[in-house]
């Protein structure tokens, strides 16, 4: 019989039962891919992680699977992998491969406890998205600013809503999104350093998203593009309180004229239980 060891971490907050849940196997060696898909569909989070030894100079290599489908890069599940794996080894920085390269972490500490995290994430590719008017019917919305695709690795759409309260009260059809669009469909409204920010992906097995990393990166890009926040400004952004899962991401973007230099995916992360399968 074999035991397979787990971490659950709560990823985007500094208190437990908040947050996006993680599920880190921390030894994914010898597992193949049916096993995986089928363990993270077993936890039923957002996400699972599965640790494997590096091959591209990183610390470790990570594959992230949704309930449905393997990603090649997600931002709770780098950041909780982190905070997972970074600690024991009292690492200021840790370097994890993914499917979309080599993800630098940097890690702040009160002592040996990390307490926040900074992700250095790809710079997404970007471009005007064609089922734009399906979309906001679906939701039953109209968007602020043009409606676009950002694409690394997952792929974000963005709707730019007048008002938290309109971002709240959304009541999406999961089953028609699901046929619609294969990709996360962001609806977010703010101003200043402060955004709320819902996230929808129901094709991939998450019909709501309580903290979506992936996604914050692109959403302080798109806040940028279109003059709503200067490079360097670092924004907060709040999600998840309509899972009762409240969520803190923070996001910041660096550059020069027209130029993404590097883009910072921030936040927090507490371990909050340890299992093993046996099987």
């Amino acid at each position: 019989m074999r035991t397979l060891r787990y971490v659950v971490a709560d990823v985007f907050t500094d208190r437990p039962l908040s947050g996006n849940q993680l599920a880190v196997f921390t030894d994914g060696r010898d597992l193949d891919d049916a096993t995986m898909q089928a363990l993270a569909r077993e936890m039923n989070f957002s996400e699972t992680v599965f640790v494997l030894p590096p091959s591209e100079g990183g610390h470790a290599r990570i594959r992230i699977f949704t309930p449905v489908t393997e990603f090649p890069f997600a931002g709770h599940p780098v950041l909780g992998s982190a905070f997972v794996l970074a600690a024991p080894l009292q690492l200021g920085e840790i370097r994890l491969e993914t499917g979309a390269g080599v993800v630098p972490v940097v890690l702040e500490r009160e002592g040996a406890r990390i307490t926040f995290g900074w992700m250095s994430q790809p710079i997404p590719k970007c471009e005007p998205f064609a089922q734009a008017d399906e979309v906001l019917v679906l939701l039953g919305v109209e968007s602020e600013l043009p409606v676009e695709v950002y694409d690394l690795g997952p792929g974000h759409v963005y709707v730019a809503l007048k008002s938290a309260d309109e971002v709240a009260a959304l009541a999406p059809d999961f089953a028609a999104l699901a046929r619609t669009v294969t990709v996360g469909v962001n609806c977010f409204a703010g101003s200043g350093k402060n955004w709320k920010t819902r996230m929808f992906l129901p094709a991939d097995g998450v019909p709501e998203d309580p903290a979506s990393g992936s996604a914050a990166g692109p959403l302080a890009i798109h806040l940028v593009r279109h003059g709503r926040i200067d490079l360097g400004d670092e924004i907060e952004i709040s999600q998840g309180a309509e899972l009762g899962r409240p969520s803190k991401l923070y996001a910041r973007v660096f550059g020069e004229g027209g130029r993404l230099d590097r883009v910072e995916v921030g936040g927090s992360a507490v371990i909050v239980a340890r299992g093993h399968f046996q099987f």
